[in-house]
């Protein structure tokens, strides 16, 4: 059962009407229910959208109407007491139901359209085979039955199966082209044949995954305008892209390519399709998803979002220009820093005069920088975060990074005297001497290279300073460059 939410009817105009309308006419009978409002909605996502609503007279009897066709896909009849049960619309918009509020599929009478007619016999059917596994499923759960006769009755849940399934197959066959024909082979699961032998004789192991990922819309038709208002449409578009194809950024924004690229012949289509994948990637805390999000934003959402207004698309433009230079797989802008050595923390410790004066130090360029890693780390004194999570990143530098091979540049963002003074105590404070203390107080371009919005932002880079991690912990840092080593990269 899915979980039903009412939206307002100023949200059904996310659904453009059919441009070639003749009108729909659907009457309905609702035995013990009179002189009361009944709702016709259709789905999308999880949600329901309201139509048309039908006031019934004393007999139960009302009737929905209106000279625009409506869009195909799953309805539902929502009764004054929350019930409610499901109708196709497809080419016939012409019909009548009668049903009962006793029980709406063994009740339901439909005149004037096959396809609901065959729905419900489906329905009836598989309400029907479900009775009786759960009466083989209670059998089961007797605690005195004999191997043998759980045998039995697992043989007769399989056997029920097939019934099922073989039914299921026959309905799909019978109904080619129908919305109830593509929603039920929507619900098959991709059957994946057997892994073949390799040359040397051992099985595939990787082959069941890649039929199964390959396949995986033979049965559901993403592309079907109808499948959208069913409430199967969004999951399986997620199942895919979160669940079926590898999680790295570049395999994902291939399969959102394709997904998007077969959506913009279907206005609807495309505006589920990348509303939901644009948003759900925009609030990722995943590392390097970012680069999926500005993938969808710049190929689509600037091209294809008609509805978007253009001070939101100003500000996408700037987000990506800014995000851009620093996705997981780029070269880390080259940025110019002052290095502050140990010598002079301890001298200005006590050295008030010392401890203000911001010219101290030699310059360095981040490309210069010889290591096998390096870790850009930027902070502030001012910073609670920051305050708790560098001492621990030194400390776990001193513990197991040192002499790996590894170059932390800690790079204080406070300018100025007062920023100075801050740095200085800090550093004292925590003895943290023994990485690369580095700040620049003549130039804050790092910032917008770096699209620092907030700190700490710590960046993990290989040694051609390409941006392999970024806004992690301290602990990932550690375990990221010992899965590196260990790998040997």
């Amino acid at each position: 059962m899915y979980t039903i939410r009412i939206l307002a009817f100023a949200a059904c105009l996310f659904i453009m009407p059919n441009a070639f309308s003749k009108g729909y006419t659907i009457k309905i009978k609702i035995k013990n229910l009179k002189n009361d409002t009944v709702l016709l909605a259709h789905y999308l996502s999880k949600s329901i959208y309201p139509d048309d609503t039908a006031i019934l007279n004393s007999n139960g009897e009302g009737v929905f109407k209106d000279d625009e066709l409506l869009d195909g896909g799953m309805y539902l009849l929502f009764l004054p007491n929350k019930q409610y049960f499901d109708i196709l619309i497809d080419k016939d918009q012409e019909f009548e139901v009668l049903n009962d509020t006793a029980g709406f599929v063994e009740n339901m009478v439909v005149t004037g359209d096959e396809q609901n007619k065959r729905f419900y016999e489906y329905q009836l059917f598989i309400q029907n085979k479900r009775i009786e596994k759960e009466k083989i499923d209670a059998r089961l759960k007797d605690s005195t039955l004999k191997e043998t006769e759980k045998e039995k009755y697992k043989k007769q849940i399989e056997e029920l199966n097939k019934v099922v399934t073989d039914y299921q197959k026959k309905v799909i066959a019978e109904n080619p082209g129908t919305l109830l024909g593509a929603f039920l082979k929507a619900l098959q699961d991709v059957d994946v044949p057997p892994p073949p032998k390799k040359e040397d004789g051992t099985i595939d192991s990787t082959f069941q995954y890649f039929y199964y990922k390959d396949h995986f819309f033979d049965n559901f038709d993403f592309t079907d305008s109808r499948m959208l208002r069913t409430p199967i449409y969004e999951n399986k578009i997620m199942q895919y892209v979160t669940g079926v194809i590898p999680q790295i950024p570049d395999s994902i924004i291939k399969g959102v390519d394709m997904i998007l690229s077969k959506s913009l012949a279907d206005e609807n289509l495309l505006r589920f399709n990348l509303i939901k994948l644009f948003n759900y990637y925009a609030k990722s805390n995943v590392m390097g998803f970012d680069a999926v999000h500005l993938f969808i934003g710049e190929k689509y959402y600037l091209k294809y979002a008609t509805w978007s207004d253009s001070a939101f698309n100003a500000k996408l433009t700037e987000y990506i220009n800014d995000t851009k230079p620093t996705l997981i797989g780029n070269i880390a802008p080259d940025i110019e820093m002052i290095v502050v050595p140990k010598e002079h923390f301890l001298a200005a410790a006590n050295d008030t005069l010392l401890k203000k004066f911001v010219h101290a130090g030699k310059k360095l360029w981040l490309h210069e920088v010889p290591s096998r890693y390096t870790v850009l780390a930027f902070w502030e004194k001012d910073c609670g975060h920051c305050r708790k999570s560098m001492p621990e990143l030194y400390k776990l530098y001193e513990q197991r990074l040192k002499d790996k091979d590894v170059t932390i540049l800690a790079f204080h963002m406070l300018f100025g005297e007062e920023g100075k003074i801050k740095w200085i105590d800090f550093v004292n404070e925590h003895k943290m001497y023994d990485w690369v203390n580095v700040w620049n107080p003549y130039s804050y371009t790092f910032k917008q290279l770096y699209n620092i919005k907030s700190t700490p932002q710590i960046f993990v880079l290989d040694k051609n300073k390409k941006i392999i991690a970024k806004r992690i912990g301290p602990e990932q840092v550690v375990e990221i460059i010992e899965e590196m080593i260990a790998k040997g990269k």
